[in-house]
């Protein structure tokens, strides 16, 4: 894939990009969201389908219910799926349980998190991370733990966990920015320290409270992570994860990676989302938001008119996430968008019809009116242009 060379021209800083979703799971726990069992089983079908990697289905030990969509996720699905378990027995086996081929346990590190929420010393929590992950370990499956608020654990103590964990089995290190604080440069090296300290593969889970989320999984890449948690359209706790789509498609298209995602889908499994969740996606949400390939302004629509790659990155097209081009008419349009949408309609309009259009367009956006593909055949209509075919066009 060609990227248009200029002060980004080098794409060599990540080999190996795997997705790790999280929607089922850290998604469903955003505020007020709750997916029914035949959600779950739908979004889970999909994500499968694209090729995503791990799916994390849920929590199993939450209700009889989730242990029950997350059994059914993974006897249903062909990639790894994932349960959570707190470092308590109970949870890990009813995760084992569920028939998951992962289990992901997670444990406090951070002192804050320690004293004032799990009420345990740091001797105490190492000891009981290491006999979770050694059980997971022994069932046969594999395992991932997560020293949870890691961005805010003292790092000696958090090497010495990750280290112990690594130790007792763990395929995987989560290192997660559990409270969105961390920023790209510096969890970068984070990351690179435990990729150092660590005989497991390293992921990252990024919260996205300062907007930073798909950024610092990005970070993780580059610094050797080899995974990142995401979800779609970047929902979960508090202001969501790194976003799904944000993600892969930075990796496919400014770093160059296949990631092995069926990308062309994307769009229709934010949507997917968007419905189950009932969390709107905003407009200029990256990839996915209605805006995301719609022109309004007169100079950008005049460009990509001419030529895509002029407004638009280039290296992503709306094509390659399932999405349409939109030229959207209001109090920004020019002539150019004006011409293209009444050719679209069938009008053979003079340059002076479309100017007139154009003004007629502009004062009606300017009103803070949407101007439609009906609205546009009026003004056509009561200037006179003449039509000369009749064209299905979405209103």
């Amino acid at each position: 894939m060609e990227f248009f060379q200029g002060t980004l021209g080098d794409t060599t800083e990540v080999d190996t990009v795997r997705v790790f979703d999280t929607t089922l799971r850290d998604g469903e726990q955003s505020p007020r969201t709750s997916f029914s069992y035949d959600d779950k089983r739908e979004i889970a079908a999909v994500l499968d389908e694209m090729g995503t990697h791990v799916i994390e289905a849920g929590f199993p030990v939450n209700s009889d219910a989730e242990f029950e969509a997350v059994s059914d996720i993974a006897e249903s699905t062909s990639v790894t799926t994932c349960g959570l378990a707190r470092v308590v027995e109970k949870d890990v086996e009813a995760a084992l349980d569920s028939g998951v081929e992962m289990v992901h346990v997670f444990a406090s590190t951070s002192d804050v998190q320690l004293e004032d929420a799990m009420h345990a010393s740091r001797a105490e929590m190492k000891e009981r991370s290491v006999n979770a992950v050694e059980r997971a370990k022994e069932a046969g499956v594999e395992v991932m733990f997560s020293p949870m608020d890691a961005t805010r654990t003292d790092e000696e103590y958090l090497v010495d966990v990750v280290e112990a964990t690594s130790a007792a089995g763990a395929d995987w290190i989560n290192i997660p920015d559990t409270c969105g604080v961390a920023t790209p440069s510096r969890f970068g090296e984070l990351v690179a320290r435990v990729c150092e300290v660590a005989d497991a593969k390293v992921d990252v889970h990024t919260h996205d409270d300062f907007g930073l989320a798909s950024a610092n999984a990005l970070a993780g890449f580059e610094n050797g992570a080899a995974q990142a948690q995401v979800s779609v359209n970047g929902i979960g706790e508090r202001a969501g994860n790194a976003a799904y789509e944000e993600v892969v498609m930075s990796a496919e298209s400014l770093y160059g990676v296949e990631s092995g995602i069926d990308t062309t889908r994307i769009t229709e499994l934010s949507r997917l989302v968007e419905r189950a969740s009932e969390i709107e996606t905003p407009g200029n949400k990256p990839v996915v938001g209605q805006n995301a390939f719609s022109h309004e302004s007169g100079i950008h629509a005049a460009g990509v008119i001419e030529n895509t790659d002029t407004f638009e990155p280039g290296v992503m097209t709306p094509e390659m996430v399932g999405a349409q081009r939109e030229l959207v008419l209001g109090k920004h349009t020019g002539t150019h968008s004006v011409r293209e949408r009444l050719h679209e309609a069938g009008f053979d309009p003079t340059d002076d019809e479309v100017r007139e259009c154009t003004r007629r367009v502009k004062e009606f956006g300017a009103e803070k009116e949407r101007v439609t593909m009906s609205v546009l055949e009026r003004f056509a209509r009561e200037v006179g242009i003449e039509r000369v075919g009749k064209t299905e066009v979405n209103a």
